[in-house]
């Protein structure tokens, strides 16, 4: 009987004759070097510049992947390796496939994610454009961080390890670079045991521009990372529009609101009922969109701080909106009474007047927010739950 693999060391390809074969070389020898049963697996993503051959020459096994894209080639090579883990890493000689022992001793040591920390091992000169040493990595990992509670700080280090198993558990959907980021979130929502390893990063060899596009897959990560955290999308500066816009509301409805260097009325009360609006809209589209995730399996569970959906029902829902209803019918009422009374609906004075009608349409514009979003919230549930994936 053959032995096992234990480690498929995976390279995704796209053009990289200058530097495939090294990297296999490199790969290779560190498997005999180690005594680890393994194989060197090139996902290659349409090169036509005879990369395939190389890697071959060299002892890689290649899978064709049609589909383009960083992600689609990852994907596909995870799905087709034989090793129980699998360690990652570009093939343009960036990372060193002869260093890869601190990777397999954390796998070995029951981690299921391992992940390269470039700033911790060091990036040599030239290594990494300015833009992302700064700005961009820094930016996006602290927001990965934040949003998730992740342990990672260098979300987008291309050489990690994991366990095969665990991977392809998660589901992983991605097809371009933000495939990165989707391994590091789902793996620390779903908690997957995860571990950093200080990586070497080293200028590429190729004689060509990356495929990596700085602002377009920059922002393709943060839409990644924002679409996932529906809390830090809407319910934080929700819930801060929305106590702002009330409380001034509130003040402003009481009178003219003197701040020394101007003096505040009923134009700035408009704007303060509208982001108090505004703020409601987006508490609710927290709840929607973070039950909806969960229903269809983006999320494993609600994020924190919104345990509040499993609360909200519809009839209770219904009762509140019509409380409310109710409320902006009587500023309504109110204001066309004190409309008569002041010119028997002729010329009014607006100050007066729009401390009503401003209170009035941002309850029933509430009302509805509420009723909607409530009915919303049960078409959601309706849906049959996606089932964890064995």
């Amino acid at each position: 009987m053959s032995t096992p693999i234990e480690l498929t060391i995976l390279m995704p390809c796209l053009d990289e004759a200058l530097t495939v074969a090294q990297c296999v070389r490199q790969a290779r020898a560190f498997l005999v070097a180690s005594g680890i049963a393994g194989e060197v697996l090139v996902a290659d993503n349409g090169s036509t510049d005879g990369s395939q051959a190389l890697a071959e020459a060299e002892g890689a096994r290649v899978v064709a992947v049609p589909v383009r894209g960083y992600g689609a080639a990852l994907r596909t090579g995870i799905e087709a390796a034989r090793g129980r883990f699998v360690i990652m890493g570009d093939s343009d000689c960036s990372y060193d496939f002869s260093n890869l022992q601190g990777f397999v001793a954390a796998l070995r040591g029951g981690k299921q994610l391992v992940m390269g920390n470039r700033f911790a091992g060091g990036i040599a000169p030239g290594a990494m454009p300015r833009l992302h040493r700064y700005l961009g990595n820094p930016v996006l990992s602290f927001a990965g961080r934040l949003f998730f509670k992740s342990p990672v700080h260098d979300f987008h280090c291309g050489l990690r390890g994991f366990e095969r198993g665990a991977m392809l558990k998660l589901g992983l959907q991605s097809s371009g670079m933000e495939f990165a980021s989707e391994m590091v979130v789902k793996a620390t929502l779903h908690g997957l045991r995860i571990a950093e390893v200080p990586t070497t990063l080293s200028p590429d060899g190729r004689d060509r521009p990356p495929h990596l596009r700085s602002w377009r897959d920059g922002w393709r990560h943060l839409r990644f990372l924002l679409l996932h955290a529906p809390a830090w999308l809407f319910m934080y500066p929700g819930l801060a529009l929305f106590l702002l816009g009330t409380a001034a509301s509130i003040a402003l409805g009481l009178g003219p609101l003197p701040l020394g260097f101007a003096t505040l009325d009923v134009h700035s009360m408009l704007y303060a009922a509208a982001a108090a609006c505004l703020g409601l809209q987006m508490l609710m589209f927290a709840g929607t969109c973070s039950l909806h995730a969960v229903r269809i399996g983006v999320l494993p569970q609600l994020p924190a701080g919104l345990g509040w959906v499993h609360r909200v029902q519809l009839e209770p829902a219904l009762l509140s909106a019509l409380a409310l209803l109710v409320i902006g019918l009587g500023f309504a009422g109110a204001s066309v009474w004190l409309w008569w009374q002041q010119s028997r609906f002729g010329p009014a004075n607006p100050a007066q007047l729009m401390r009503l009608v401003i209170p009035g349409a941002t309850f029933l514009l509430a009302a509805g927010q509420v009723a909607t979003s409530a009915f919303m919230f049960e078409f959601i549930r309706m849906a049959p739950q996606r089932q964890p994936q064995d």
